[in-house]
C-alpha cells in the first residue's frame, strides 16, 4: 500500500517505504505547490504521472546520477563541442524549454509534462528554484534541459533536441559549470541510455539519500550564468 497525501500537509513518508514493484512508487495525491515540490526533491522524491491520473510520487532504487567529475565525452561529441556554431545560456527561455521537453518523441504521441506540471515548474522558475539550459543555433532554440536546484544539488527533469547532439551539448555544459560551482552530482532519477553515454550511473537509493543529506543544505551560490571556458572540453 502507498500513502495518499492530503493538501493540508507537505510531508511525505520516508523514501525507504517506496514499493519495489512498481519500483519507487511512494505516494499519490497532494498537489504541485512550490512548497510540496521543494520538500519532495529535498527528500529524494519526485512527481511523475500521466495527465488525468492522480499525482504519483516516486523514489526509485537504484537511483541514476552523474558525478560532475565523471562526465564522459566521446570523441565525436568533443569535436561537436569545440565547434563555434552554437551558444549556451541559462534561464533565457525556461517555458520554451519545457515546451520542447513536452513535445511528443519518436514513437510516442503523448507526454507526461501536462499543463499542470508546466505551470508548477514555471512557478518554481519564477521563484528562483527551477533553471533551464538553452542551446541556440542560428538564433533558433535547438535543444535544452531543465531541473531544480537546492543547496549544492541539481535535480534534472527533462531534456530535448531539435538538432543532433543539442541536448548532449546542454548537459555537458551544465555538468562542467556545476562542477565549477562545487556541485558534486546531478540527480538523473532513472536509468537513461542517453545519459549513460555521458557518464551517468546507478547507485543504491540509500547512498543517494546520504549524498542528498550532505549537499542539499550546503550553499553553492551559483550565478546561473556560464563562466566556464570551452577549453574544458
Amino acid at each position: 500500500m502507498i500513502s495518499w497525501l492530503s493538501r493540508s500537509s507537505h510531508q511525505f513518508p520516508p523514501a525507504s517505504q517506496a514499493l519495489k514493484d512498481p519500483n519507487g512508487l511512494l505516494a499519490a495525491g497532494g498537489d504541485l505547490s512550490p512548497e510540496r515540490l521543494l520538500n519532495a526533491y529535498r527528500n529524494g522524491i519526485f512527481p511523475w504521472y500521466n495527465p488525468g491520473e492522480p499525482i504519483l510520487w516516486w523514489s526509485p532504487d537504484p537511483r541514476c546520477v552523474i558525478y560532475t567529475d565523471r562526465l564522459h565525452i566521446s570523441r565525436s561529441l568533443r569535436k561537436r563541442l569545440k565547434r563555434n556554431d552554437y551558444q549556451v545560456t541559462f534561464d533565457q527561455a525556461f517555458s520554451d524549454v519545457m515546451d520542447g521537453c513536452a513535445a511528443p518523441r519518436a514513437g510516442s504521441s503523448g507526454t507526461w509534462i501536462s499543463q499542470e506540471m508546466h505551470a508548477a515548474y514555471n512557478r518554481l522558475h519564477r521563484n528562483g528554484h527551477a533553471h533551464s539550459v538553452e542551446v541556440w543555433q542560428d538564433g533558433e532554440l535547438t535543444g535544452g534541459l531543465y531541473g531544480i536546484a537546492s543547496g549544492c544539488m541539481f535535480f534534472g527533469e527533462s531534456m530535448f533536441s531539435r538538432r543532433t547532439d543539442a541536448s548532449k551539448i546542454a548537459f555537458a555544459w551544465l555538468v562542467e559549470q556545476l562542477k565549477n560551482w562545487g556541485y558534486p552530482l546531478i540527480d538523473c532519477q532513472v536509468h537513461n541510455p542517453h545519459l549513460v553515454t555521458l557518464g551517468a550511473e546507478e547507485i543504491p537509493r540509500e547512498t543517494f539519500l546520504q549524498e542528498l543529506d550532505r549537499n542539499v543544505e550546503t550553499p553553492c551560490n551559483p550565478t546561473w550564468k556560464f563562466d566556464i571556458d570551452m577549453s574544458v572540453f
